[in-house]
């Protein structure tokens, strides 16, 4: 049972090494490239949106961030 709880406790302590980002710095402006946008065309989208909010009854749910007590 000791040996099961130990093995246990370092593994978890070995997951707890530094954390590296995956994208590195020099690589971001790859990212900010207009062409990784997921949206081929902002004029269907938003059209696309907009049946999706009106048929779901959560007009304006899928852009806005926070709640209606005003904590943005």
């Amino acid at each position: 049972m000791r040996l099961i709880f130990s093995v246990l406790v370092v593994s978890m302590l070995s997951a707890c090494s530094s954390i590296e980002p995956w994208v590195q710095p020099y690589e971001r402006a790859n990212l900010a490239d207009p062409i990784m946008n997921p949206v081929r065309d902002p004029v269907s989208e938003s059209y696309i949106h907009h049946v999706y909010d009106t048929r779901e009854g959560a007009r304006g749910a899928g852009l806005v961030g926070g709640g209606g007590c005003g904590c943005n």
